[in-house]
This record gives structure tokens, sequence and C-alpha cells, in this order.
């Protein structure tokens, strides 16, 4: 989280916390409230003469932006959780409410790396996949808010079971822990790898970030991983080229740190698979704010709400 300014061009007093969700909603809503004291804090030591105006929040959906309410997490185990209210009320601001992966996209779209499309599929990915979809320079959230949940596509009929409870979703095989399991398996079936002595054995600390930087060493365990993940992602996105007609695709989260390795190939896969024209239209880039594309998209989408009059 972090204190933006109001026109993008900075954040002061950013700082992250593991979410353990196992604490459940009530416990981390109270350590989002203590963080963003810490950061109020921070501003007014900085600016003296800022002025709040209010606070925005991204969580995993769905949810319903209207009422404020988180739906239901599959990752976080939340149901109906009045995500909004219990915020505004904890810190004393007017809050508005979105789906985190919509945020990532937005802020990407506001001041990262994607400023320069007017149509625009994001996609994050970290503990699940997240998406958004930015049509005419406007964030896309559907009939429901549901819009951009690209992690749960189906690429196998009958392939792993989602946390989501469906069977085959692009979460399932390139999420960043379906990248670590997938390690896991081939070296449980007999492969050898790097990836072993890097753990000290202990396959079960084998990380996305792991299996990136193995791979960025030779492995070939950790090559073909990354590798098959660049093709199911392409794969997911050569149907969202071909249905949306995209100029800028922006891929957001830990998974860019595996660099040409992982863009090269999924790049290809995308033109393998989409139309021509679409494909020439299209630039697939990894964003550029780091850990801060949620920060700076909860703020705009608190602004773009206000200026709706929905907060």
């Amino acid at each position: 989280m972090g204190a933006v300014a109001e026109d993008g061009s900075r954040v002061v007093g950013s700082h992250s916390h593991p979410t353990d969700a196992t604490r459940g909603p009530e416990a981390i809503v109270t350590d989002l409230v203590a963080m963003s004291q810490q950061t109020l804090a921070a501003l007014a030591s900085e600016d003296p003469s800022a002025t709040v105006l209010g606070v925005g929040v991204g969580a995993p959906g769905p949810l319903d932006r209207h009422a404020g309410v988180v739906l239901l997490t599959p990752n976080l185990g939340w149901t109906n959780m009045p995500l909004r209210a219990r915020l505004g009320e904890g810190l004393g601001l007017t809050a508005a409410l979105d789906n985190d992966a919509n945020c990532a996209v937005l802020g990407e779209a506001w001041v990262g790396a994607a400023r320069q499309g007017r149509h625009i599929i994001g996609m994050t990915i970290g503990t699940g996949i997240g998406g958004g979809i930015v049509l005419d320079g406007r964030l896309h959230h559907g009939a429901s808010d549901c819009a951009g949940e690209i992690g749960h596509v189906t690429i196998d009929l009958d392939g792993r079971r989602c946390g989501c409870g469906n069977y085959g979703c692009l979460e399932a095989y390139a999420s960043g822990p379906a990248i670590a399991r997938r390690a896991v398996e081939q070296i449980e079936s007999g492969a050898e790898s790097a990836l072993v002595q890097m753990v000290g054995g202990n396959l079960a600390l084998i990380t996305a970030q792991t299996v990136y930087a193995a791979a960025e060493e030779g492995d070939e365990v950790a090559d073909e991983v990354v590798s098959t993940t660049a093709r199911y992602l392409g794969a997911g996105l050569a149907n969202l080229v071909n249905i949306f007609n995209p100029d800028l695709v922006v891929i957001v989260g830990g998974v860019t740190q595996a660099g040409e390795k992982l863009f090269v190939p999924l790049r290809r896969e995308v033109a393998r698979r989409a139309f021509k024209p679409a494909v020439q239209a299209c630039t697939i880039v990894p964003g550029t704010l780091d850990g801060l594309a949620g920060v700076y998209g909860a703020a705009r989408a608190f602004l773009d709400q206000r200026a709706e009059g929905m907060v």
C-alpha cells in the first residue's frame, strides 16, 4: 500500500506485508487499517499540507463494487465480506473497492507500461491469475463486476482441478504455485534438476521464483517448465486477442522475472494461435510498476468511482 498523488506522479510511504489467509478476514482488515495508518503518518511527515481524499482497495473477486462487498475469494476463503465499509470505518475515510487484478492493470494503464494503449488486456500472475480489460480507455467491469477473470478460462476440458472448483483453468497451470508444483512433479518422477540443491533438498521450498532463477542458469527442468508456462499463457491470451483485438497486452507480477525466457515463447504462441491482423496490431509487454501497480490502480479506481458518484 501507499499514498498516491492525485495525478499519479508519486507514491509516499509504500510498504507491504504477506497476507496470511488462515487468520481470517477480520484480522486481515485490522492489519490493513494499521498499515494504512502507518502510510498516512509517513505522508503527514513528508508533506504536512497534503489532503487525503479517500482510500481505494483492490481485492480478489468476484465482488460487488456498488455494495463494496467481496463475494468470494477462492484463495483466501472469504465470502460476503463488506471490505469497503470495514476499511472506511477503520480509517474514517471514504473508500472504494475494485478487483485487485483490475487495479493492477488500471495502474499500468494510468502511469505504467500500458499508458499508451487504448484497448488493453492485462494479466496478473501471482498466487492466482487475474486480469483486467480496458476498452477505449475505460476499465470494463461487465454486467456483474466479473469481467476479466482470465485465470479461469478453460484450457483443458479434463485438466487439473483449480481452486475455484473447476477443472482445466489457466490458473491451475500457470499461476506461481502451479509453476512450482509442475517443477516438483518432474523431480519426483525422476528428472534431475539443480532445483533440488537450490532448496537444500526440501522440494516444498521450490517457488516460481526459484524456477525462474534455475531456468536463467540453464537448468533443463526449470527451462522446460518456464517454456510450457509460456505456451499455456500464450494459448489463453490468443483467445483474448482474437475476442478483444487489443493494441496492448500487459503482464504484471512475479512471472515477469523470467524475462525473455517467458516472453519470447509467449509472443510466439500468441502469434501462432491468433489471427494475424490482431497479432500485428498488438504489443505484449511486462509491467513496469513492480509491486506498486495495484497501489496506483486502487487509487485510480477511487478517483474514477468518486467521479461516477459511486462513493
